[in-house]
């Protein structure tokens, strides 16, 4: 279990731009809407969690910013820089491509199900993007690796093969992955559901650590005491709308919505 402890409100300067920032997103899977014109907002240093119930949203948003999903109306901005798309509309698609590698190359992406290279070492996945994406020196990316490694608890693992690690290393090690291309934001979608309790112990605790260095993060999960641990903000999305946005000790203690406060309960068992 992860203890409560409120996160320390972080000063963004009111002429900063964003790191991301999403306006009006639509999105739909045939005739399923699943995003009916979200805007979100990223400012350096924060941890803006989405939460909500199955099939409110929260992951195929998180995806929009990587443009992993594209939407088909609205805007993405990352540090400032429009995101190059067509036309609104459901065939919509990037227009430059060179944008977009390069825009991905400075998301850290870490999904539910690890997604690791199994014919490559622990080391190697860790250092497959800084060298191939990014072209960086060897020795340099190695000695980063290693110490990015040893961050998460994974440093005598480095030449372990994945199905020789627990869930809880596995994850651990794709978040080593997304640490080690220096980042300007992580995602992280449902980090830890697919691990027991146990160890998502392993997990969250990395996961705080990241908060406390001050990392701008942006975190889809069903863990309401880590949401409530290291947010800056939480977004509760409900049928492809924000429901309710507030700091997690407005939210968690005293929320407006009654959906919000109905699943709160539910959550905690309550």
């Amino acid at each position: 279990m992860v203890i409560a402890t409120p996160r320390s409100p972080r000063h963004v300067d009111a002429m900063s731009i964003p790191v991301v920032e999403l306006s009006g997103i639509h999105k739909s899977f045939g005739a399923n809407a699943v995003l009916r014109g979200i805007s979100l907002i990223a400012n350096e240093g924060e941890v803006i969690t989405l939460i909500g119930s199955s099939g409110s949203g929260k992951s195929t948003l998180l995806r929009c910013i990587n443009l992993l999903e594209v939407p088909e109306q609205g805007q993405v901005r990352i540090g400032g820089e429009d995101v190059s798309l067509s036309l609104p509309g459901p065939h919509r698609r990037p227009t430059n491509e060179t944008q977009i590698r390069r825009i991905r190359s400075e998301l850290g992406m870490v999904f539910q199900s690890f997604n690791l290279w199994s014919h490559m070492s622990v080391l190697d996945n860790v250092m497959a993007a800084p060298l191939r994406v990014q072209g960086r020196d060897a020795a340099d990316v190695r000695a980063e690796a290693m110490a990015t490694l040893a961050k998460v608890g994974l440093a005598e693992k480095a030449e372990a093969w994945p199905a020789e690690l627990s869930g809880g290393q596995q994850q651990r090690a794709a978040i080593a992955r997304a640490l080690c291309i220096n980042p300007r934001v992580m995602l992280f979608d449902e980090p830890t559901s697919a691990l027991d309790p146990e160890l998502q112990v392993e997990v969250t605790r990395v996961i705080r650590l990241l908060a406390d260095e001050g990392r701008t993060m942006v975190l889809v999960t069903h863990d309401m005491g880590l949401a409530r641990a290291i947010s800056s903000r939480v977004l509760f999305l409900h049928q492809g709308l924000i429901e309710e946005e507030a700091p997690p000790e407005t939210l968690f203690t005293a929320p407006k919505s009654a959906r919000v406060a109905q699943f709160l309960k539910a959550s905690s068992g309550g």
